[in-house]
């Protein structure tokens, strides 16, 4: 391996760090600055660090590997995200500041949910508590997958040694480095090295595809095109080959935005609730250029392999095959570090927010109610540490698919807490007995979904997405539960 792409990853790992350590100085003195950044994130700091944390290595990996292999129907996945994006700024953003403040200052989803339905209060935390931490050590798992398959294909047979595998080292590292900057600096360190590592994946992704159809051996446009129609003219078109289910499940990604803790608590953290607007704008405008160079990059990058006669066993290395092939040592180094940017800004803010669950919404709550706010952040600490060895034994096996994980735990908090939280920011008459039983169903669907294998396969057609019966079956449940239920002093009209 080049010296060239060492010297660029090791100034990438060492500027994470230093952040962590920067932010380490500013904000980890007291729970809210440790878990919230003291609720002090500017609108463009706000806006990257949600959409960093958000795309993960899905986007460099995951997106372009489902585009390499199928074609543009796949790209609908984009659209519905695209879409939920948007009005998860618009609806949620805003009154998720407002009103976590005006309930008690709550600082994690769960301790929101029990201040907003006070009577439920213990259920609601626990449970909260118990999803985030399952689905976020899938979720998790997913960037580590990620990391040992960048490890695996770029650095061939460099750490096979004492029976460590390329794959295995690929983990170790991204989950160590993740480590030391989360564990020092907190969710302030998080937020910046967010920015910092959304900037990087965005410029990867205009530069990649750029270089993939212009450079030497890409032919432009009209060729990549001539290409791809030579050898499957459906891989061009949107809707040909598409059933009206499987296009259903793509677009209703879109659905998961309401739900994704690691997403909505940026909102929390925005400074004050003029700068959403901004941030919104800014959140948007990253998202639409980086979902355009993802796509770009899978279905031309397809188009150049074919050209080229390369050999792409896994689709989902294609990023990494390019990187390699097509450019400078030190640019080589830059995008690795992009896509390690992609991984550990998700797996950072995931981390985190499982922390201050096991922290604020158990520790605190069953085990050390008097507990300091310096012992709180020593508790998040060691909670960072404990999730992320989890998630590390769930990435171990190198056949997993980081699509796949995804989908998995973005369905879960998506149904368990899309719903709840739409309802409980914008009807009054949610209360705790519907939000108890919003989540539990909203969960209990996906996963029932997933192991009775409708997501591959249903009533003998193609798969549903789990996410579209469990949103679905939660609204109902919260819906129907509140109605029929009365639980005192919880319908406070709330105005905006």
């Amino acid at each position: 391996m080049a010296i060239g792409v060492w010297i660029s990853l090791f100034a990438y790992f060492a500027l994470m760090i230093a952040i962590g350590v920067y932010a380490m100085r500013r904000a980890t003195s007291s729970s809210e600055d440790y878990m919230l950044g003291g609720r002090a994130l500017s609108p463009k700091v706000a806006a990257l660090s949600a959409g960093a944390s958000d795309m993960s290595g899905w986007l460099l990996l995951g997106l372009p590997g489902a585009l390499f292999a199928s074609g543009l129907g796949s790209a609908w996945i984009g659209i519905g995200l695209l879409v939920g994006a948007f009005f998860n700024w618009t609806l949620v953003a805003p009154r998720l500041r407002e009103q976590t403040v005006h309930y008690g200052n709550a600082i994690t989803i769960p301790s929101f949910l029990a201040n907003r339905f006070p009577t439920q209060a213990l259920s609601l935390r626990t449970v909260s508590a118990i999803v985030i931490v399952i689905f976020f050590a899938v979720y998790t798992a997913s960037g580590l997958v990620a990391g040992g398959k960048l490890f695996e294909s770029a650095f061939s047979g460099i750490f096979n040694f004492g029976g460590l595998s390329d794959y295995a080292a690929g983990v170790i590292i991204t989950l160590g480095v993740v480590l030391v900057y989360t564990v020092v600096g907190g969710f302030l360190a998080v937020s910046m090295t967010d920015f910092v590592q959304g900037c990087i994946m965005m410029l990867a992704l205009v530069i990649m595809p750029a270089v993939v159809l212009f450079g030497e051996g890409g032919g432009g446009f009209s060729q990549a095109s001539q290409t791809l129609n030579e050898v499957d003219p459906s891989l061009l078109s949107w809707t040909e080959g598409l059933t009206f289910i499987g296009w259903l499940s793509a677009v209703t990604w879109g659905l998961g935005y309401f739900g994704q803790p690691h997403i909505i608590v940026r909102f929390m953290a925005i400074r004050n609730l003029k700068d959403v607007p901004t941030a919104r704008n800014i959140g948007m405008g990253w998202m639409l250029i980086s979902l355009i160079g993802a796509v770009s990059l899978g279905i031309f990058g397809r188009a150049y392999a074919i050209r080229n006669g390369l050999d792409v066993q896994d689709p989902e290395t294609i990023f990494i095959i390019l990187a390699n092939l097509l450019f400078h040592p030190l640019v080589t180094g830059f995008l690795y570090a992009a896509l390690l940017a992609a991984v550990m800004s998700t797996i950072s803010s995931q981390l985190l927010v499982s922390s201050s669950s096991l922290t604020e919404d158990f520790y605190r709550l069953f085990l050390r109610k008097e507990a300091s706010s310096k012992e709180c952040v020593t508790i998040g600490r060691i909670s960072v540490v404990l999730v992320g060895l989890v998630a590390a034994v769930i990435a171990s096996n190198p056949d997993s698919q980081v699509l796949g994980l995804v989908s998995n735990a973005w369905a879960g908090f998506g149904a368990a807490f899309g719903p709840l939280i739409i309802l409980s920011l914008m009807w009054p008459r949610t209360n705790g007995a519907g939000a108890i039983a919003g989540m539990v169903v909203g969960a209990a669907t996906v996963m029932i979904w997933i192991a009775l294998g409708w997501n591959a396969e249903f009533m003998g057609g193609p798969g549903v997405y789990e996410i579209i019966p469990g949103f679905i079956a939660a609204f109902i449940a919260i819906m129907v539960v509140s109605s029929v239920t009365k639980d005192a002093g919880e319908y406070q009209h709330i105005s905006h």
